[in-house]
């Protein structure tokens, strides 16, 4: 999934500039054949369109989500409450639909509007769980992701049939119950690989522990800060071990002592890898 930050700053819930507390997430889609997300971009972003605003849009195309307003601005997307706790998205839809009536669609390229639904799909189920990690959601929790008819529904949006119209409307097995399933799962791997990721603690208590360095350049200095005198020695690549930790001036990270007894290094520039 890739999010590009294509703000509509002449629109005037952008201008408004008011806050919200995000507590859940609402999923759209836009209630015509029209794929292409910079169309919407383009209309919302004018200082007279005072109608609607959303967060992001998903291009239909290629899955990329464009997001419109900073996540924890009050979006105008659901007609309702839920503009004051949660933040909306807007699927694009096919160019190979038709409405015929009200909500009833019809396909004139069921494949391509298949394809077009998942991508936008795969892409809103990225997005929701990277937006659930960031804000600390639980998916399956009650009322955090819903639908626009969810919305409705439970009295804090208007009355929209959005997307469950547009999956059933295309032919793809696809439910909202499913959708939040789907964005746990996302979820679980992304903590996962956070957790993977996380840098490993460099305190005392580690001690001793090793470390590489991001600048080899990184000057050894005869105490825990800058305020103490560089020893004229680089520490250059290769491993290090640590041996004792303080607080100084200079590294947010603490300064750590050397074990060959060269001096201290600042662990800001460093990474543990033992």
């Amino acid at each position: 999934m890739k999010i590009k930050k294509s703000y509509v700053k002449n629109n005037p819930c952008y201008k408004e500039g008011k806050k919200i507390q995000v507590k859940g997430l609402m999923l759209h889609s836009v209630g015509m054949a029209q794929p292409n997300a910079g169309n919407f971009i383009e209309t919302f972003n004018d200082s007279s369109y005072n109608r609607a605003c959303v967060h992001a849009f998903i291009d239909a195309n290629d899955g990329v989500v464009y997001q419109t307003l900073p996540w924890n601005y009050r979006g105008w997307h659901s007609g309702g409450s839920a503009n004051n706790t949660h933040i909306g998205v807007e699927m694009c839809e096919p160019a190979t639909i038709k409405y015929t009536s009200g909500t009833t669609i019809k396909c004139t390229d069921k494949e391509d509007a298949q394809k077009a639904v998942k991508r936008t799909y795969k892409s809103a189920v990225s997005l929701f769980a990277k937006l659930c990690l960031d804000y600390s959601l639980n998916p399956l929790g009650k009322g955090v992701i819903v639908s626009h008819h969810e919305g409705y529904s439970k009295g804090i949006a208007t009355n929209h049939a959005d997307p469950e119209h547009l999956w059933s409307g295309v032919g793809v097995d696809y439910s909202m119950s499913k959708f939040r399933k789907a964005v746990k799962k996302k979820l679980d791997a992304l903590k996962e690989e956070k957790t993977k990721n996380a840098p490993k603690s460099m305190t005392n208590k580690d001690c001793p522990f090793v470390v590489t360095v991001t600048n080899p350049e990184l000057k050894i200095r005869t105490g825990a800060g800058t305020n103490y005198e560089y020893t004229g020695e680089n520490t250059g690549d290769g491993k290090f071990t640590i041996v004792e930790v303080k607080s100084g001036q200079g590294s947010e990270a603490g300064w750590g002592r050397l074990k060959s007894g060269a001096g201290w290094i600042g662990l800001c520039y460093c990474v543990r890898v033992e």
